[in-house]
């Protein structure tokens, strides 16, 4: 396999991965060469008769396995937007043998004598040295042989299982997609929707990865809405199975790691510290935000003429604006066009925040025709990085919106960020991409992610960009979402594809004072989910759980979010976040990090809101820094004071 391009770096502008060369042949290969030289280099390193230092030590580590991180970036970046047959079946072989990889570095006692043995007086390689020193006792360096292996034995279960429950889910959300033989059911969607779901003289609506699909707002037949709200809550049923062994073993886990629970493992190393203080602001929401969500349901009754259903909420919701605020989301839609979206309203604002330009280079190629290549530059002409955009949904795509890099920026190896944003918008059949205001929302908070990656400046790779806490990364791109809104920026993007009209004025303030209604349920909902990613990782080790569906409920009663009318976000069964993605026990992350959006949108208020010195201070104080120090220390350099939770309970109305 002389040939295999994973084997070399990438020749590449950036070291773009060359996707247009990789082969599914390729990736076995590379990933065995890959862990056998990281492998090496670590005994090379425990091998040295030179005492430790950071840089024969750590940097050491910085330095290795470069084959490997080339592979695992370019094959997991398809197993998550564009998976095939074979590709699962490459996924179900090398994760357990990339953890037991990761074991044998974690858990290699020679290596971890050096490390203990490392001083530096640099600031910020005693920060690295500080997080290397932490990963490895949480990945059980002080544990006993006999614990160790079992440690192993966990660590390998658990990551064969979280492969499966991704990869049910995105077998469920094709196959149980809504089917309907007569457009007639689809009254509600447009022209131009009805066409894009066509498959064979049916149409095929496909489950995105959350219970309130987008659908349900504007189908008028009711009895469609249920079948498609059944299709969503009830998909995947043998994930139910997988996410109490998930969480049993994560509870075992924790206690041979010495933590009472799971969540109490997880939060440890995140800005909130503490499974107490993750409580104390969640407590602080569950009772305004459940009151809030009934006035809302009396609302929707009212509108409805009977009792409303879950499957009905987002449709009536919908009545309710216009009923109150004469205000109709989908009348917003005709002035939000994708390449129109980037180009005039998220492009445009980086450029006046940061000083940033971006040029389309139609010569790079992602893994997908549908993947687009921007080159980044700074104000003064010098090159920034590449930004990679994939917007649209497909068979083989996960759910959700996400953002992540392919090339890490760090000055150790000279290299330039390279990241990806993925989207989940209906492709048209014909014509332009019409996006919903939630999607325009989600495009701006997925580019706060990559602009965290391209304004990184740091030396380590495992410090570069978005590699903070969890309960911070979401904070920047929440921040981002603020600029989807603010004036010049809506007027300079939101113009009538066929027309090239503006939006009219009182159109967004319909949609700003609308805004204001259904808070409840959107924080209910959230809230939902996040006391039960809690729940399942509370769990004592040992505790058994005897029906996965039971527990569901019995959690939300007991966290006094039981509303029948909403549903969490994500149930157990298609909870991607926490038991196929990094979210376990981090759901909350979410709001925790909106306490620190909601100060940084007042500061940004307060201090003249799209102005260069505003961009050039939020860059240089926090964008900049990845995880190369104390993420709360960035926040004060950037706020100047501690953070309070005040502004988000205004934002949301729970005062």
């Amino acid at each position: 396999m002389a040939e295999n391009p994973l084997f070399a770096p990438s020749s590449l502008p950036y070291q773009l991965p060359p996707f247009a060369e990789i082969r599914e042949e390729h990736y076995l290969p590379a990933f065995e060469r890959g862990m056998a030289e990281q492998l090496a280099e670590v005994e090379a390193i425990t091998g040295s008769d030179e005492p430790p230092t950071f840089d024969n030590t750590i940097a050491a580590l910085e330095r290795s396995g470069r084959v490997l991180q080339r592979t695992a970036t370019a094959f997991f970046s398809v197993v998550a937007s564009d998976s095939t047959d074979g590709v699962m079946e490459i996924e179900k072989r090398i994760s357990p043998e990339l953890t037991r990889h990761s074991d044998a570095i974690r858990l290699n006692r020679a290596l971890w004598a050096r490390i203990k043995q490392v001083t530096t007086e640099d600031p910020e390689e005693a920060w690295l040295l500080e997080k290397y020193r932490d990963d490895f006792v949480r990945a059980g360096a002080d544990l006993s042989e006999e614990e160790q292996a079992r440690l192993r034995e966990l660590n390998e279960e658990l990551s064969r299982l979280s492969t499966e429950f991704a990869q049910n889910l995105l077998k469920a959300s094709n196959d149980s997609a809504l089917v309907v033989e007569d457009a007639k059911e689809l009254d509600g969607f447009d022209e131009a929707r009805i066409a894009s779901l066509e498959r064979d003289g049916r149409y095929v609506l496909p489950l995105l990865n959350f219970t309130n699909q987008p659908g349900l707002a504007q189908l008028t037949d009711r009895d469609v809405r249920r079948r498609l709200y059944t299709l969503s809550v009830e998909r995947a049923p043998q994930n139910f199975g997988l996410a109490v062994r998930i969480a049993g073993l994560r509870a075992e886990r924790a206690g041979l790691l010495g933590f009472p629970n799971h969540a109490a493992y997880r939060v440890a190393d995140q800005t909130a510290k503490t499974v107490e203080a993750v409580e104390e602001m969640l407590g602080q929401l569950v009772g305004p935000a459940v009151r809030n969500a009934r006035k809302e349901a009396e609302a929707l009754a009212e509108q409805a003429g009977f009792a409303i259903e879950p499957w009905d909420w987002s449709f009536y919701s919908e009545k309710v604006r216009q009923a109150r605020y004469d205000f109709d989301a989908s009348a917003m839609r005709p002035y939000f066009e994708l390449d129109r979206v980037f180009r005039d309203g998220i492009f445009h604002a980086a450029t006046k925040l940061y000083g940033i330009t971006f040029g389309e280079r139609p010569d790079l190629r992602g893994y997908h025709e549908d993947v687009r290549v921007f080159e980044v530059f700074n104000e003064d002409g010098s090159a920034l990085g590449l930004f990679g955009l994939d917007p649209y949904a497909r068979p083989g795509k996960r759910g959700g919106a996400w953002m992540n890099n392919l090339v890490d920026q760090s000055f150790l190896f000279g290299e330039k960020p390279v990241v990806l944003n993925n989207l989940n918008i209906t492709k048209p059949a014909a014509g332009p991409t019409l996006l919903t205001y939630d999607e325009v929302n989600t495009a701006f908070h997925e580019f706060g992610h990559a602009l965290h990656g391209l304004f990184s400046e740091v030396r380590f790779p495992r410090v570069s960009g978005t590699s903070v806490p969890r309960d911070f990364v979401e904070y920047p791109s929440q921040v981002n979402e603020m600029w989807a809104t603010w004036p010049e920026v809506l007027a300079n993007y939101a113009r009538h594809h066929e027309t090239g009209e503006p939006m009219p004025a009182e159109l967004v303030e319909k949609m700003q004072a609308a805004e204001k209604f259904n808070q409840g349920f959107m924080t209910v909902e959230y809230l939902a989910a996040t006391l039960l990613d809690w729940a399942w990782h509370k769990l004592a080790p040992g505790e058994d759980v005897a029906d996965a569906e039971a527990f569901e409920q019995k959690a939300l009663e007991a966290a006094e979010i039981a509303f029948p009318l909403v549903r969490p976000r994500y149930r157990t069964n298609y909870f991607a976040h926490i038991f196929s993605g990094g979210y376990s026990a981090g759901y909350y992350s979410y709001i925790w990090s909106e306490v620190l959006d909601a100060e940084s949108v007042e500061w940004f208020k307060e201090n003249g809101g799209l102005k260069r010195e505003n961009g050039d201070h939020f860059r240089r104080t926090l964008l900049s820094r990845g995880g190369s120090l104390d993420p709360l220390a960035a926040f004060r350099d950037f706020r100047g004071r501690e953070p309070s939770i005040q502004p988000l309970l205004e934002r949301r109305g729970l005062v």
